[in-house]
């Protein structure tokens, strides 16, 4: 008789450990916070919608480290980069893509002149 109510609390457990542990970005519809309450509020039905709707399957999904590149060498980032932060970097590619052009330009020009 004490079976179902403790596979009820293995599950109920197994359900917040794999909330908690999850990555944000494998959790759907739901923030992670609201998935907690469900499951704690409703343990049998909240576990059942977690596993059934909640989570993102698919093996252990990581999501890939970005890198800034930032004058010739490669610098870890432990985050995604913001939208500021990717137009920042592309204007530093493109400012330094037009000064390449520039000194490109110059070195033609001084080999075009005879003096």
């Amino acid at each position: 008789m004490a079976v179902v109510p403790l596979l009820i609390l293995v599950f109920f457990v197994v359900a917040l450990i794999d909330i908690i542990l999850r990555d944000s970005s494998q959790v759907k519809h739901l923030p992670k916070v609201a998935w907690i309450f469900i499951v704690i509020l409703l343990p049998l039905i909240g576990g059942v919608l977690w596993f059934a709707i909640g989570r993102e399957y698919g093996g252990t999904f990581s999501r890939p480290r970005r890198t800034t590149v930032a004058r010739g060498y490669q610098a870890p980032v432990t985050r995604p980069l913001s939208t500021e932060e990717q137009l920042a970097a592309l204007e530093r590619e493109i400012e330094d893509d037009k000064i390449r052009q520039l000194e490109a330009e110059l070195r033609d020009r001084r080999d075009l002149d005879p003096s």
